[in-house]
């Protein structure tokens, strides 16, 4: 991990890519560019040989069109691709600015001038010197361009990679006279990014943003939360809160199985358990709908549910899971 300084002054941490990774991806991009070089350079020579070109205008095409390879290719590629070339895109790394905003066309030139000298004419020897001196696996090329290598394509955590916010224990008395009617989507979605991504931030970045965006959510959502409570226990118990009730009224609307409306039960009841599979629905139906979305997103206070995962204690109050 590096610890990055956005344009906002918020410190996060980015996944640099290891030394292997980048090898890999190194090797692939100069295997590319040695079979241009060797096809262009014989495509060249054919069109000296037969079309009457002198050997001072064939040394200048092959001079151009060796230049334009391991100095084109790398800067053109990286720059329409936003710091992917053929190599990164196989290893799923990327080149980033210091700052960890997209790679930059003056960047790119500069990467691919250094790697002349550092890949091309010590066979490696420089950018492996450097990549391992440096804390961040920099080369010579990010030194001078102010970049790094970042690996995007992480493995997935167990246990799928989202998981819906659970609701704290101690909030579950207080969540229920929330006032939600005016919490608006992109401010739930906020929240949601932000649990979703607390272990990536620093601890002083995730204390400035619980901060921030539950001062948002709160303007939002009444009553106010116990005091002492946490940012990330009270968007958790929030938007807990608010999937449970958009949950119930799901079921609250859906029509209630016929078989079951016979037998006494109301249209919740129908909706909640009924004999026949959801899957065997047609797609149509509403209660499938609101049992699907029961069963993909499984809430603390759902009756007949299994019980809650609940997160482990920690000073501080119930972190978000992982």
């Amino acid at each position: 991990m590096a610890e990055v300084i956005t344009g906002e002054a918020v410190v996060i941490d980015v996944p640099c890519a290891r030394f292997p990774s980048r090898a890999v991806a190194l090797a692939i991009d100069v295997t590319v560019q040695l079979v241009l070089l060797v096809g262009l350079a014989g495509v060249a020579i054919a069109a000296g040989a037969g079309g009457g070109l002198d050997p001072a205008a064939v040394a200048a095409i092959s001079l151009t069109v060796t230049a334009g390879i391991i100095v084109g290719y790398p800067t053109i590629f990286e720059t329409l691709s936003r710091g992917r070339s053929l190599g990164k895109l196989a290893m799923g790394l990327r080149v980033v600015s210091d700052d960890g905003g997209p790679e930059r066309f003056r960047q790119a030139l500069m990467r691919a001038l250094a790697a002349v000298l550092e890949i091309w004419l010590t066979l490696g020897f420089l950018a492996l010197v450097s990549s391992l001196l440096s804390a961040g696996g920099k080369r010579l090329g990010d030194i001078f361009a102010g970049t790094f290598v970042i690996t995007e394509r992480l493995p997935q955590q167990r246990g799928g990679a989202a998981q819906a916010p659970l609701l704290p224990p101690a909030l579950a008395g207080w969540a229920a006279s929330l006032e939600l009617s005016a919490l608006s989507d992109a401010t739930a979605e906020t929240a949601r990014q932000y649990l979703g991504r607390y272990y990536d931030f620093t601890p002083a970045a995730r204390a400035e943003h619980g901060q921030r965006i539950a001062a948002a959510v709160a303007a939002q959502v009444s009553p106010a939360p116990p005091a002492g409570t946490t940012p990330p226990d009270y968007l958790c118990a929030v938007l807990a809160e608010r999937r449970t009730r958009a949950q119930a009224r799901l079921v609250a609307q859906a029509p209630a199985d016929p078989a079951t409306s016979r037998a006494g039960a109301g249209p919740a009841a129908a909706g909640l358990a009924t004999a026949e599979p959801a899957a065997a629905r047609p797609a149509g139906d509403a209660a499938a709908r609101a049992e699907q979305v029961a069963a993909d997103q499984p809430s603390a206070q759902q009756p007949g549910g299994p019980p809650p995962t609940v997160p482990a204690r920690r000073p501080g109050g119930y972190l978000p899971p992982r």
